[in-house]
């Protein structure tokens, strides 16, 4: 039962960010309807909207702190570590977008899980500048500002003529940071 459970509030988060990404005043009637489910199933699970969104925040910010666990940043060449967290950050973003950027939520453990995420890449950060990735003048906590706001961009604005393949948004977000901030020899 537990694990029937699981799944059904899996699909009522991936119905949420579904429904929400494209119309955020929607009602939990319609996301019950897209994930297949009665309302009164969505109400037995999260007893009112707000805490639909913080459970969505949450599990979206899980996935995040997942996918930067898998670049191992402590182990990996720095630069496939900074590669492979792009990639991994992107389609976490990209398939989560409401619930990643939503204020409406607030969530102490979806707090505690970003600050981690941060930590790390701070750590990555101070590795690439310490490889000579980065320019030995760039401030690596900038750098990493700076790699944030290429991912919220790219999340955000996504154009028509963008590639849909996150390897290749993450080599261009990647090459395009390192022009910025990179050494003259920094090379993918």
């Amino acid at each position: 039962m537990r694990a029937d459970a699981e799944r059904t509030v899996r699909t009522i988060l991936e119905a949420a960010e579904r429904v929400l990404n494209r119309n955020p005043s929607a009602s939990m009637e319609e996301i019950a309807a897209a994930a297949g489910v009665a309302r009164t199933t969505v109400h037995r699970r999260f007893a009112t909207r707000e805490a639909l969104v913080t459970a969505m925040k949450t599990w979206a910010s899980q996935q995040l702190a997942s996918a930067v666990d898998e670049a191992r940043f402590e182990t990996a060449p720095p630069m496939v570590a900074l590669y492979q967290a792009t990639a991994n950050a992107l389609r976490v973003k990209l398939s989560w977008g409401f619930s990643m950027n939503t204020a409406l939520a607030a969530s102490s453990e979806s707090d505690e899980l970003m600050s981690g995420v941060v930590a790390s890449c701070d750590r990555l950060f101070e590795r690439l500048k310490q490889a000579g990735v980065l320019r030995a003048d760039v401030d690596p906590i900038w750098a990493r500002r700076i790699y944030y706001a290429l991912l919220h961009e790219v999340c955000q604005n996504r154009r028509d003529d963008d590639p849909d393949d996150t390897d290749a948004l993450a080599t261009l977000l990647v090459d395009t940071l390192l022009r910025g901030v990179g050494s003259p020899t920094a090379q993918l």
